[in-house]
């Protein structure tokens, strides 16, 4: 049986304890209180708050007022709590050399260590919010600009990163270039780009986050088509990056786009839905794919990458679920759920002669409603409901409501335990998939994202 979600987390292959004890008044009178991470607590702490001064202490009755000075004192362990309310930013901390220049609203490259990261969290219960929509800087904005490895940002909203001329694709919340870094309990939304975008950099964890609203009204290549809710367009040669536990809803151009990544990349039990649209709209916009898993524009290319999709959900977006964007190798979808897409699951993938060609592994997927699939041919496709003939009706799952998707997190900022798209008590998911190496209860796998046991 998989073990309890209070007990245990698993982030990349190494299984930590996480504490369901309640936090003390202050956190640092025990260390930094347990998450997500993956290392120990140790360091100094530091407080930031947006009455602070940065000619103060940086205590807790003492904060500074800016995450610049804070990264300018951590070192490797340190932890910096950030107070609830809003830290507002109206330029950046450099000029634009040009109107198609890059700047950054916040750096951070001081790097922390193996065991020993630098992190940048939530006071325990307060939200802070990095609002970046009062910068007029005339040139691409990042928000959050992350060049070190060993970083971690935990429970931060970030809003508002403009575009401020219709010369450039896309400004960007959150720019990684660094590694082993890791973002957790973020609300990234109304980004006039991508939300999260994971530059270079390897063994990258980006989990329990939300990506939502993001619609780059002024894009040089027409509105609403290049803001994503999470990219990850990682060179070779880096080890692979994780999104785990995510949301991707109201983005208008996709939920999460693996586009030009050559080192590997998983997504697994994440949610994308309502992307492709104005937000808040029915007006289209960019593509609208769920999960746009891979491919390197349009063309063959030689070491082309596996990913990997696994226990996530799409429905509703414009286009695709799933989607193998003209891919050159066979990417695995594993235990996936599509629900009214366009279709649910698309494997376009191109040949090594520059052929289309169906790629992808597909096993344990559940496709219901909407177009079901498209060019299938050439996959390797088993143990999926269209390949069962599994008689699916909307009585095979507990509900099939497309609203309340983005109800709020888990106290350990984990998905909410919601019953949709979840096999009912006798349905014909149940024990109908074969084992690919996921957790299952009962005599086999369960169709789809969910398990029943």
């Amino acid at each position: 049986m998989r073990p309890s979600r209070t007990a245990t987390r698993t982030l990349l292959g190494s299984t930590v304890l996480v504490s369901v004890l309640a936090l003390v008044a202050d956190p640092a009178a025990a260390g930094v209180a347990a998450s997500g991470a993956r290392y120990p607590a140790a360091g100094t702490v530091h407080y930031v708050a947006p009455a602070g001064d940065d000619t103060a202490a940086g205590t807790r009755d003492a904060p500074w007022a800016s995450i610049a000075h804070a990264e300018a004192v951590a070192r490797p362990g340190d932890t910096v709590y950030f107070r609830g309310g809003t830290y507002t930013y109206t330029h950046a901390n450099s000029t634009c050399a040009g109107e198609t220049a890059r700047v950054d609203a916040v750096t951070l490259d001081k790097s922390g260590t193996s065991g020993s990261p630098i992190r940048y969290w939530a006071y325990p219960g307060e939200k802070p919010v990095f609002d970046f929509s009062g910068m007029t800087d005339d040139c691409r904005i990042k928000g959050f600009d992350v060049t070190g490895s060993w970083i971690h940002l935990k429970g931060l909203e970030i809003t508002g990163v403009p575009q401020n001329n219709t010369l450039n694709h896309e400004s960007w919340g959150v720019w990684n270039s660094g590694s082993d870094n890791t973002f957790e309990q973020l609300d990234v939304h109304d980004i006039m780009g991508p939300g999260v975008f994971l530059n270079t950099g390897g063994g990258n964890l980006v989990v329990d986050s939300d990506s939502h609203d993001n619609y780059d009204a002024n894009s040089s290549s027409g509105p609403g088509t290049n803001a994503d809710g999470f990219g990850a367009h990682i060179p070779a040669g880096n080890d692979g990056d994780v999104f785990r536990g995510d949301r991707s809803w109201n983005n208008s151009d996709d939920g999460f786009d693996l586009i030009n990544a050559l080192s590997p990349v998983t997504i697994e039990s994440s949610w994308a839905w309502s992307n492709g649209y104005v937000p808040g709209t029915t007006t289209g916009a960019g593509d609208g794919n769920g999960f746009k898993a891979g491919g390197y524009g349009g063309k063959y290319v030689t070491g082309g990458v596996t990913h990997t999709v696994r226990q996530s959900v799409a429905f509703d977006n414009k286009a695709a679920g799933f989607y193998a964007n003209h891919h050159t190798v066979a990417d695995d979808f594993f235990n996936d759920t599509g629900y009214g897409n366009h279709p649910d699951f698309n494997m376009l993938g191109v040949a090594p002669d520059g052929t289309a060609t169906g790629l992808g592994t597909l096993r344990n997927d559940v496709a219901y409603t909407g177009t079901l699939t498209s060019n299938m041919t050439g996959t390797d496709a088993a143990f999926n409901s269209w390949d069962l003939g599994v008689p699916l009706s909307d009585a095979q799952f507990r509900s099939v409501s497309t609203t309340g998707w983005d109800a709020p997190r888990r106290p350990d900022g984990s998905l909410p335990d919601l019953p949709y798209l979840r096999p009912a008590a006798h349905s014909d998911l149940i024990d109908r998939g074969t084992d690919v190496g996921l957790p299952y209860g009962g005599k086999a796998p369960d169709l789809g994202a969910f398990e029943a046991h």
